[in-house]
């Protein structure tokens, strides 16, 4: 297109531009890329079938929510948490949802309960089937649920800007050797009855307790991780047989 002898430059629609950026988002987050990795562009273009250039404006939305690290003239990288930085956004995100789960109590109607109740049993079918990326996308939609029930905009903005990052952490804390899914379904049980009868001390406390064992999930993990890299760091021959 052209105006006034200016070449113009149609830029991608904005449908397209959130559902790249949503689809980058869940790869990263399901951790098909590991932390400290350097985001690998052209394998992302052509997985996702688009240019360099969207991938790109979606790579700049990734960086401001904190998933990813740009480097200048040199790419990007998939951002790398310490345990400090990790009980850091737990600390916050887990006052959020103790907040949250007072004001939803509040203000939830019915038939927003009965949505989460629903949801509630999906999340269960997949926990059963062991559809981990499914069950995730679930409980995701749950909690939202209950922060968009609690009525407060500026909740919602403050939660989701930490929620993209705890979300990669949170679902990592699933891929821990010991059940974290039973437990985490258990809490659910929990959370879902509270809610039912509006029981707002109950349901600010369970959240945040929810939140707190997720970050002590993601700690272990954490932590086993950076023991398997240093396994692999030590000589053959100085392992133990």
């Amino acid at each position: 297109m052209s105006a006034g002898g200016l070449k113009l430059v149609e830029s991608e629609p904005a449908s397209l531009h959130a559902d790249i950026v949503g689809q980058l988002r869940d790869f990263i987050v399901e951790g098909h890329l590991a932390p400290g990795s350097r985001v690998p562009e052209r394998e992302l273009c052509e997985k996702f079938d688009i240019s360099r250039t969207p991938l790109r404006e979606a790579l700049k939305v990734l960086a401001a929510e904190g998933l990813i690290e740009l480097l200048p003239n040199r790419g990007a990288r998939i951002r790398q948490f310490s345990e400090a930085d990790i009980r850091n956004l737990f600390e916050v995100i887990s006052g959020l949802d103790f907040v949250a789960g007072r004001l939803a109590c509040a203000r939830i109607t019915d038939d927003a309960i009965a949505a989460i109740e629903k949801m509630h049993l999906e999340m269960y079918t997949h926990y059963l089937r062991r559809e981990l990326a499914d069950y995730f996308r679930v409980n995701q939609k749950i909690h939202q649920a209950i922060v968009d029930a609690a009525g407060n905009p500026v909740l919602s903005a403050n939660y989701a800007n930490l929620n993209s990052i705890v979300r990669r952490l949170r679902y990592s804390a699933n891929l821990v050797g010991r059940d974290r899914l039973g437990d985490a379904m258990r809490e659910h049980e929990q959370i879902v009855d509270a809610l039912r009868r509006r029981s707002s001390d109950e349901l600010a406390l369970l959240m945040f307790e929810h939140m707190r064992s997720k970050c002590e999930a993601v700690c272990e993990y954490v932590r086993d991780q950076q023991q398997g890299d240093s396994k692999d760091d030590i000589p053959v021959a100085a392992l133990p047989l």
